[in-house]
């Protein structure tokens, strides 16, 4: 899968009586997601409009290096006017490849880096009541730094390698304050662990 699917039905919302009557899109910022707005009838019989962003899904990848570095960023981010530590991430509005070739990507873009190998670790949802989007979460191993960078006009990162530890410590003990990112790394835990162990 390398697109979320943007079905117009709800077979799962149909079955606990959520019936959509109609659709239309007020706002639509292409390529990377449109506003959607449903008529819909719930199971009480009440009828209301129910609006929530449409996006395509991105991939969220953390770096280790070979002498078991994880590489964090450290990021502008304008909606929150905040330098907000995270990991290297894509959407997939304009990515037509597998979900490893974009990553491979945002890899070379976001901090200059390369890699060895890709593992695909799972998924999880985005905020639930206002996006659709699928978040993926990759771990990439054997990944060297050569510092040449393609930063979009909008992107102001800085480039942090550190100790496995410190990284998950930012996570668990709330100073990464982006949720995707935080929660990425928690989930690869296990396998970082892993990585530190078998050094």
């Amino acid at each position: 899968m390398t697109k979320t699917p943007l079905n117009l039905e709800k077979p799962v919302g149909c079955e606990a009586g959520w019936h959509r009557i109609e659709t239309h899109y007020p706002y639509v910022n292409a390529p990377w997601f449109r506003i959607r707005q449903d008529h819909i009838r719930l199971p009480n019989g009440h009828e209301r409009d129910y609006a929530y962003m449409e996006a395509h899904g991105a991939v969220w990848i953390v770096p280790v290096t070979p002498d078991g570095q994880v590489v964090l960023i450290r990021q502008y981010r304008y909606p929150v006017d905040d330098w907000c530590w995270e990991l290297p991430a894509g959407g997939l509005h304009d990515h037509t490849g597998s979900l490893e070739e974009l990553a491979r990507q945002e890899l070379g873009q976001e901090i200059g880096a390369t890699c060895e190998k890709i593992v695909y670790i799972d998924w999880f949802y985005g905020p639930t009541s206002s996006v659709n989007e699928v978040c993926h979460v990759m771990l990439a191993w054997g990944v060297h730094l050569n510092g040449a960078t393609a930063h979009e006009e909008t992107e102001m990162i800085e480039v942090h390698p550190m100790p496995m530890d410190e990284a998950l410590a930012l996570a668990r003990g709330g100073a990464m304050k982006d949720g995707h990112s935080a929660l990425v790394l928690l989930l690869c835990e296990p396998y970082l662990k892993e990585i530190s162990h078998g050094r």
